[in-house]
């Protein structure tokens, strides 16, 4: 959860200006926008694609191992009742629109010797999710990496071993890159921390004063100054509010706030430079932190770095971090 969720009112001031996107429609951006990526498994490409935090694997590619007409394939294994009946199962625990009295006829003729399947019609018949038919350049049938798998089995118990093991090490590769990014995000965090706390030495601290106590002070004052700015609250205050939650109120930004964190930082360290009183440099950076929270709350880099920073959470839960 973000520091934006867990603070109070005093910051809903940032999006008064902000406009909402119909998520139905943002949803088909993203889906035209989707990057395909492929793994190798025992000298056979198969290509696979992310669309919300899921994998869709090519059955085409797989069936390709198999046989080179590759939808007798796929339309053998529909037509089963084993494969019928593991499709309407994942469906019912993932799609409240499944059509399942379309499902049931299917079912009462699945072996039947003039009984053939395609999986355009499966969609379209029964409102599949699990499923999708594409045609033209890189065209074929993809399928949630559950149904995947389990179309694996069914033609091998072996090669589907071979690409759980590889589609499992392709993704360790891209968690561990993900971490590494995001952490390169944070180190660049804390270096603008670095300037702002050295533009509180310079402009406000006296010498004599310098790695004591009394600079910890004024340190903590200018912190809780950017806390108020891009938070809503000072650090006591955020504490009250969170009393179980580990770390301090920065530790829980989101990616956004993050971002707009590390721009007040630089701007309230230039502010400092030119002996601006602070009561000052206060309306200033919030009428600031406003105008770019308006700006970059729906823009595609903080959906992307949003994403970087889910994944990396989730990564961490998986390893026990």
């Amino acid at each position: 959860m973000g520091a934006k969720d867990q603070k109070g009112a005093g910051s809903r001031f940032y999006f008064l200006n902000s406009k909402k996107l119909n998520p139905l429609k943002f949803e088909g951006v993203l889906s035209m926008h989707m990057k395909r990526k492929k793994i190798e498994v025992n000298g056979v490409e198969v290509r696979f694609y992310e669309r919300n935090a899921n994998n869709y694997i090519s059955l085409t590619d797989i069936a390709k191992k198999f046989n080179t007409n590759t939808d007798v394939v796929i339309q053998n294994w529909l037509r089963t009742a084993n494969a019928l009946d593991f499709l309407a199962l994942w469906e019912s625990l993932h799609n409240p629109d499944f059509n399942q009295a379309n499902f049931e006829d299917f079912r009462r003729r699945a072996g039947a010797g003039g009984f053939f399947i395609s999986p355009k019609q499966w969609i379209e018949k029964t409102a599949a999710i699990g499923m999708e038919s594409r045609t033209g350049r890189g065209g074929g049938t993809f399928a949630h990496q559950d149904i995947a798998f389990e179309f694996c089995s069914s033609l091998s118990p072996a090669f589907r071993l071979y690409v759980v093991r590889e589609f499992q090490r392709l993704k360790e590769v891209e968690a561990e890159q993900k971490g590494l990014v995001w952490d390169v995000y944070r180190l660049m965090g804390k270096a603008n921390y670095h300037i702002h706390t050295e533009a509180v030495r310079q402009s406000g601290v006296p010498l004599m004063d310098w790695n004591t106590k009394r600079e910890a002070i004024y340190q903590a004052s200018e912190a809780d100054l950017i806390n108020l700015v891009v938070f809503g609250c000072t650090a006591k205050q955020w504490r009250s509010q969170n009393p179980d939650a580990k770390g301090n109120v920065r530790d829980h930004a989101s990616a956004l706030e993050n971002l707009v964190l590390n721009s007040i930082q630089i701007l309230n360290a230039e502010l400092l430079d030119q002996k601006v009183p602070k009561d000052e440099r206060l309306v200033y950076l919030q009428a600031k932190a406003a105008y770019h929270y308006s700006i970059l709350a729906h823009s595609n880099p903080i959906k992307e770095l949003e994403k970087l920073q889910e994944s990396v959470k989730k990564g961490q839960k998986k390893l026990g971090g």
